[in-house]
């Protein structure tokens, strides 16, 4: 009986997976939808026709349509970036190197090797409990290098995995967890310009206040408001909780495992924590992109090489 009930389990794992992946488009349509009907209010029938009436309300309108467009283009440049963007993938046959004097794997570099058996049967496995620096994926098959975590939705080992987002409909990872924070940073302010912007038609609703439109755009305008203000409380606590993660330099899968070892060997202090994911191109700290300059000097954003303690390198090794 027992195994039946693990069978059960993993074949309603297997069916979740298949789900999210089914997802995809449709979570991009949303998200573009919400856009659109925020864009009509904001642009088409509110402060796009308040431009022309003059005076302070023509200024005010000004400043809340360079706003929402500036923001707009962040925020879609940021989403669309981390849709597209490969969060990074384990190449075939990599395996960790060797320390030609120690015998042992240094966890923080790998190469790719020819050939197409890795040898992962029971002696890598017996290898990999003698040396706890090894670690294998069972279901790719594959040596995984240090904080990489398999993904059963996209059915791969992501880099410094942190998890996968239906909003997204890829997984967050090492080559576009910054990409991913700019996309919560932008809808943040976003969503709370238009909530601010629509907050006195919206106690209009309830007043005894003359409201100007048709009566479906009197619907799309309340329905609106309600959304950019749920979004706005629910990203600003999950903006908040990733800011705290990118400063102790911790994923939110590593958050868990952090709770049983509170010396964390790769929190090297909140800002070269916060240039691990950023960068240390001031320039670029706000779009998501990378200076070439830091590409090249930082082999951290490839995902593979991490720096950690030395302190606590000395302590593992007693």
């Amino acid at each position: 009986m027992q195994k039946s009930g693990k069978s059960v389990m993993a074949w309603n794992v297997f069916k979740f997976c298949t789900a999210l992946r089914a997802l995809g488009s449709i979570m991009i349509v949303l998200v573009l939808g919400i856009i659109g009907v925020t864009y009509y209010v904001i642009v088409v029938a509110n402060y796009g026709p308040a431009l022309f009436h003059g005076g302070l309300d023509s200024f005010v309108a000004f400043l809340v349509l360079v706003f929402f467009h500036s923001l707009l283009v962040m925020l879609l440049w940021s989403y669309f970036a981390t849709v597209l963007a490969d969060p990074g993938g384990v190449p075939p046959h990599w395996r960790p190197s060797i320390d030609e004097e120690s015998g042992d794997a240094d966890p923080l570099v790998g190469l790719a090797h020819e050939g197409t058996d890795l040898g992962l049967n029971q002696s890598a496995t017996l290898g990999e409990q003698a040396n706890p620096q090894l670690r294998v994926c069972r279901k790719c098959n594959q040596f995984k290098p240090p904080r990489c975590h398999h993904c059963s939705v996209c059915g791969r080992c992501i880099l410094k995995m942190d998890h996968h987002c239906v909003w997204v409909v890829n997984c967050v990872g090492a080559l576009n967890y910054k990409y991913f924070l700019l996309f919560l940073f932008y809808t943040f302010l976003l969503t709370t310009l238009v909530t601010l912007s629509l907050l006195r038609l919206f106690i209009a609703f309830f007043t005894d206040g003359v409201i100007d439109g048709t009566p479906g755009t009197l619907v799309a305008t309340f329905v609106t408001f309600v959304l950019n203000l749920s979004f706005a409380l629910s990203i600003m606590g999950f903006l908040v909780m990733h800011i705290s993660l990118v400063l102790g330099n911790t994923t939110t899968i590593e958050a868990f495992e952090k709770k049983t070892n509170p010396k964390w060997r790769y929190d090297l202090g909140r800002r070269k924590n916060f240039e691990q994911v950023f960068g240390v191109d001031k320039r670029c700290w706000f779009i998501p992109a990378y200076s070439e300059e830091d590409l090249e000097c930082m082999p951290v954003l490839q995902g593979f090489d991490f720096p950690t303690r030395p302190d606590l390198d000395e302590l593992q090794q007693f």
